[in-house]
Formats: structure tokens, C-alpha cells, sequence
């Protein structure tokens, strides 16, 4: 009988015992779903990874998984992606700025097959076909763990290119460049140091704008030239919201332009252009085509005849880095070159 005793109370004590260590497991697995315990240091590389997904981004766990909000819906993301696909251009370009070389990247629109501004940092990307028109077997060939794209150019591949890797996709490409720019920190994980990168760029914008002074009161006007057609460009564009941040006066045609981002323009409307100062880039695409259309116009008597022409305050600049290339990179070098015009110290 008192063997019987010892048996059951022994038997009582080992469930009770039992019981604990389930509380104590599951509390402990609570605390590390909120997020309020960090990932163990026994989970090495992969942890500290996760560590700083966490960091960089405000939605991840403790496990590094995050959702990412975009313009088509969420996407799960795990980790640091190692293998990244880009399928715009100021993509790319935010991509390089945040020290991540794509695995492929889409076609510069100008360049062979790099814009010359990033040709030494692409190197071994390999070349995924066009924003317009991205080639998903090889992007699915280079077996991507995330792919970064835009809903103007791609939403009708999206589920495909969502079935290769997860994919994440901004809006549009006529906004502000930074709004997408964040978001690709976000998917990368990177969102602290994308932070710190447009907040440099923000800082750039307030020393120009408090050293250019009066300067910015002379109104500027923008041209593109192009295979057999010339365009203004407003404020809805890349060099437009550049001027918009720093604060540079724009001519009458612009400001009327109101919601219209380009004016396609004859000859005859030349003296519309007019302003205090005329910046002009050229999209030639090797033909010599665009080329030739800038020659026409700018040794064109009504092109002369500008108060701007006479003046001597037209520039031409670079097409990618003022228009085509639209991203931090591109923004940066245009800033650098208004130093200059503006004869202002960096």
C-alpha cells in the first residue's frame, strides 16, 4: 500500500512538472511572435539577417518575414533578398544607391546596354529585355527571390512574374521618384538606410536652395528633342519636380500648362519657350535621328532669335541623368550640374 502511495504522488508530481514547463514554453513562444524577443543567436547568418529586416523594415517579425503594401496588392517577403530582378530604370538606379547589384535589370533606354552614369556598377547584370516589354523566361532562368516592378509597365505580367518570385510593384512613373523609392528600400528590407539616402538628397536641396538666393527667381523653361518631334517639358516631370523642390521659377508656358506634364510643340510656338534660362537634352537612341532634330531647331532663326539664346543662359544636358534615367542616382548628378550652372559651392 504505501508503495502504491509513493507511486502516485511521484506520477502527480511529474504532471505537475509537466504542466510548467508547457506554460513556460508557450509564454516564451508568445513573447517571440510579438516580436518582443529577438531572433536566437543560434540561428547564425539567417538570423542576423532576419535581425535586420527587422530593423529596416517596421512590418517585419522576429523570423525576418514582412508584408509588403504596393500597387498591387501585399507581398510576403522572407529575409535578405539575395537575388534581385529590376524591371525599371529608376529602379535600377535605387537599387545600385542602396548597395544592391541586381541579378537583371531591364534595358537602359539609352546606353549599350548601361546609361554611362551606372555602366561600371552593372557589370554581369544580365539584360532582361525592356521596361515596355520584360522577358519572363529569363527572369525565371536566373531563379530570382525577388523581383521589383512597376504597374504602368507591367501589371499585365504581374501574376507571372508573382509565380517566378515575390514580386513587389509601384504605382506609376510620372510621381515623385522618392515615393517609389521607399518602397523599394521597404521591400529590400532597407528602408533605415534608404531613409538616410533621401535624407542627404533632401539636405542637397535645402544648402541650393539657401545659397541660390535671388537666382532662383529666374524662370526656366525645358526642351527635349527627339526623332522628328520636339516636347516642353512641365512640372510633372523629373527635371520638373527637381525645380519644383528647389524652388526655381518656371516660365508662363509652364505655369499654364496646369495638368499637362509635356506640350509637343511646332517651331512656330518657339517664342512660348522663352524664359530666363533654357535647359535642352536630346534622346538619341543611335539612329542620329533626334540628333538631327536638334540641329534644325537650334540653328533655326526663331530658336535665335530667343532672349535666352542671346543671353547666353541656354545649357544642354544630359538626357538619361535630366529625364530618361529618373532615379536617385540621376537626381543627384542633376543637382551637382545645377551647382555648377548656378555657380554655387558644394
Amino acid at each position: 500500500m504505501n508503495h502504491s502511495r509513493k507511486a502516485y504522488t511521484y506520477r502527480g508530481r511529474s504532471i505537475w512538472w509537466a504542466f510548467v514547463v508547457l506554460v513556460l514554453a508557450l509564454v516564451v513562444a508568445g513573447c517571440g511572435k510579438n516580436g518582443s524577443q529577438g531572433p536566437s543567436s543560434n540561428n547564425g547568418t539567417e538570423g542576423n539577417a532576419a535581425a535586420e529586416n527587422a530593423k529596416g523594415s517596421g512590418n517585419a517579425t522576429a523570423d525576418g518575414k514582412r508584408i509588403v503594401k504596393h500597387a498591387m496588392g501585399e507581398t510576403e517577403i522572407v529575409g535578405t533578398p539575395q537575388k534581385v530582378v529590376i524591371l525599371t530604370n529608376e529602379g535600377t538606379e535605387a537599387l545600385l544607391a542602396l548597395g544592391v547589384k541586381p541579378v537583371g535589370a531591364v534595358r537602359s533606354w539609352t546606353g549599350d546596354p548601361w546609361y554611362p552614369h551606372i555602366k561600371d556598377e552593372m557589370e554581369g547584370v544580365t539584360v532582361v529585355g525592356e521596361e515596355s516589354q520584360p522577358n519572363l523566361e529569363l527572369i525565371a532562368g536566373l531563379q530570382p527571390d525577388l523581383i521589383i516592378g512597376n504597374k504602368m509597365r507591367q501589371e499585365k505580367v504581374y501574376e507571372q512574374l508573382q509565380a517566378i518570385a515575390p514580386t513587389v510593384m509601384s504605382e506609376d512613373l510620372r510621381g515623385n521618384w522618392m515615393n517609389n523609392f521607399k518602397l523599394y528600400a521597404e521591400a529590400l528590407g532597407l528602408s533605415d538606410k534608404g531613409d538616410e539616402l533621401l535624407s542627404a538628397y533632401d539636405a542637397r536641396i535645402d544648402d541650393f536652395k539657401s545659397k541660390a538666393g535671388d537666382k532662383l527667381k529666374d524662370t526656366v523653361s525645358v526642351v527635349r528633342f527627339m526623332d522628328g518631334k520636339t516636347r516642353v517639358y512641365h512640372t510633372n516631370t523629373f527635371s520638373g519636380i527637381i525645380f519644383e523642390q528647389l524652388g526655381i521659377a518656371r516660365n508662363p508656358m509652364t505655369l499654364n500648362a496646369k495638368d499637362t506634364f509635356v506640350d509637343e510643340i511646332t517651331k512656330e510656338r518657339l517664342p512660348e519657350v522663352d524664359a530666363d534660362r533654357l535647359f535642352y537634352f536630346t534622346y538619341e537612341t543611335g539612329d542620329g535621328k533626334a540628333n538631327q532634330t536638334e540641329l534644325d531647331w537650334t540653328n533655326d532663326p526663331l530658336w535665335k532669335n530667343l532672349n535666352v539664346v542671346k543671353n547666353e543662359k541656354t545649357y544642354k544636358v544630359d538626357d538619361a541623368i535630366w529625364n530618361t534615367a529618373g532615379g536617385i542616382k540621376a537626381a543627384n548628378l542633376m543637382l551637382d550640374e545645377l551647382y555648377q550652372i548656378y555657380e554655387l559651392d558644394k
